[in-house]
C-alpha cells in the first residue's frame, strides 16, 4: 500500500508524478527545485545559494506534511547544473543535516527542469 504526500507549501508537480510517496515506513520525495510555491517562479534565476535555500524550504514543507524532519532523511541526491557550485550547495546542505548524516550522491547534469541550478531529492524513514 502506498500513500501520497502532497502539500501546497511546496511547488506543485510539473508533470505526472507525486510530491511524495509513503510505502511502509519509507518516504520517497520527488526532487525539489528552488521554486517559490506561492509564485511558481524561481526565487532567483542566477543565484544557486538562493535556489538551494528554497529547495530546503520545499523539502522541509514536504517532510513536515509527512510528520518528519531532516533527522529522518536517510538518503539525499543532489543534482547540479554546474559542479562548480558544489561547495556553495554543500555549505547550505550542512546547515540542514547534522551527524549522523544521511547517505548522499551529488551529480552534475546537462540541464535541470525549467533550467534550475540545483535540485535535491530525499528518502526518509520513520
Amino acid at each position: 500500500m502506498k500513500e501520497i504526500i502532497n502539500t501546497s507549501n511546496a511547488p506543485a508537480a510539473i508533470g505526472p508524478y507525486s510530491q511524495g510517496v509513503k510505502a511502509g515506513n519509507m518516504y520517497f520525495f520527488s526532487g525539489q527545485l528552488g521554486i517559490d510555491p506561492k509564485t511558481g517562479n524561481f526565487v532567483s534565476d542566477t543565484c544557486v545559494e538562493a535556489q538551494c535555500e528554497q529547495v530546503f524550504a520545499n523539502i522541509k514543507a514536504l517532510l513536515t506534511e509527512a510528520g518528519l524532519d531532516f533527522c529522518d532523511v536517510i538518503k539525499a541526491t543532489v543534482f547540479l547544473a554546474d559542479m562548480g557550485d558544489f561547495a556553495k550547495v554543500n555549505e547550505i546542505y550542512g546547515k540542514y543535516f547534522t551527524a549522523p548524516f544521511p547517505a548522499r550522491s551529488a551529480v552534475a547534469v546537462k540541464t535541470l527542469p525549467k533550467n534550475g541550478l540545483v535540485e535535491i531529492e530525499v528518502i526518509a524513514c520513520k
